[in-house]
């Protein structure tokens, strides 16, 4: 029997992009200002509307940056590199598989330490800071 995979999305909003990226809108705007290879569409209200090759190219930035330590001038060399001998994608895939693998870890990390005993359980249904429900007004 055939599984039915989700589609896979290809359009992200910035909202979106800093979730799965673990970056700040900020970030992203001055990126885009810093990397010319990084310009979202825009939708009719303005909106920045992120192609899936960018997110990817982002993770990129994103290793480039706060893993391999290079600076602004040498990650912009660096995916050029890249780019003329042609492994920009294969890089960048690879640098979105980094960071989920690191997510994933953090996770696993997380759920380790609540089966220890040593963290709490988080809730994700409840307001921030609120830990017990509303009294009731019968």
């Amino acid at each position: 029997m055939a599984t039915k995979e989700e589609p896979v999305q290809e359009f992200f909003s910035i909202g979106d992009v800093c979730a799965l990226t673990d970056l700040k809108p900020h970030v992203l705007r001055y990126w885009e200002s810093q990397f010319r290879f990084l310009n979202p569409a825009k939708n009719r209200s303005g909106n920045r509307v992120y192609q899936r090759r960018e997110v990817e190219l982002i993770m990129l930035v994103k290793h480039l940056l706060y893993t391999e330590k290079y600076t602004i001038d040498g990650a912009r060399q660096r995916i050029e590199e890249q780019r003329r001998a042609g492994s920009l994608r294969a890089e960048a895939r690879a640098a979105l598989d980094v960071q989920m693998i690191r997510d994933l870890e953090k996770q696993l990390q997380g759920i380790l330490r609540v089966l220890d005993g040593t963290e709490a359980p988080r809730t994700t249904d409840a307001a921030p800071g609120r830990n017990e429900p509303e009294p009731s007004t019968k």
